[in-house]
C-alpha cells in the first residue's frame, strides 16, 4: 500500500513537469544484484523488470514508427498549408483592392481557417497556430503571386496517405 502511494505521488508530480499528453511510464524495481530483502512485492518487481527489458528491446522498432508518424504529420501540414494559401488566394479580387482584402483575410484568419477546413474537408487539428501564421502572412506582399494549387500533386499526396504510408507502416511492423 505504501508503494502504491509513493507511485501515485510520483506520477502526480511528473504530470506537472512533463509536457506530454501521454502518461509517462515509470518502472518500479530493485536493480541491485542481491536478493530482495522484502519478498512481498518481488513478483511485481520482477514483472516490472521484464517490462523494462522488453521496452528497451523494442526501442529500435518504436524509433522507426516515430519517424514514420513524424513524416505523416509533416506531410499533412504541407497539404493544409497548400490549401490555406489556395483558399486565401481565391478570396482575393483579380484587380483592385488586393492589399486591403489580404489584410482583412489575415486579420480574421481563424474564421478563414474554419471556412477552408469545411470547404476542403481538412481536419482542424492539422491547421497551424493562428498567431505565427498571421505573422508569416503579414510578411507576404501579395498572396496572388503564389502559384495555383496543382490538383495533380494533391491527388498524388492523397495516394501517399492512402497507399504508400500504410504499406510503409506494414513493412515497419513486420520487421
Amino acid at each position: 500500500q505504501q508503494l502504491m502511494r509513493v507511485y501515485g505521488a510520483l506520477m502526480w508530480q511528473l504530470g506537472k513537469v512533463m509536457d506530454t499528453p501521454e502518461v509517462a511510464r515509470v518502472y518500479m524495481g530493485s536493480f541491485w544484484d542481491g536478493p530482495y530483502q522484502n519478498n512481498e512485492q518481488s513478483e511485481l518487481l520482477q514483472r516490472e523488470e521484464m517490462d523494462l527489458l522488453n521496452d528497451i528491446m523494442s526501442l529500435p522498432q518504436q524509433a522507426v514508427m516515430r519517424r514514420i508518424n513524424e513524416m505523416v504529420k509533416r506531410a499533412r501540414s504541407v497539404k493544409v498549408h497548400a490549401y490555406i494559401i489556395h483558399y486565401l488566394r481565391k478570396q482575393l479580387p483579380y484587380t483592385w483592392g488586393k492589399r486591403d482584402k489580404q489584410k482583412r483575410l489575415i486579420e480574421r484568419l481563424e474564421s478563414e481557417f474554419l471556412a477552408a477546413a469545411r470547404r476542403y474537408g481538412l481536419p482542424k487539428g492539422d491547421f497551424p497556430n493562428v498567431g505565427p501564421m498571421q505573422q508569416a502572412l503579414h510578411e507576404i506582399k501579395d498572396l496572388s503571386e503564389f502559384p495555383k494549387l496543382d490538383k495533380r500533386l494533391v491527388k498524388e499526396m492523397d495516394k501517399v496517405f492512402s497507399v504508400d504510408i500504410p504499406d510503409l507502416l506494414e513493412k515497419a511492423r513486420n520487421q
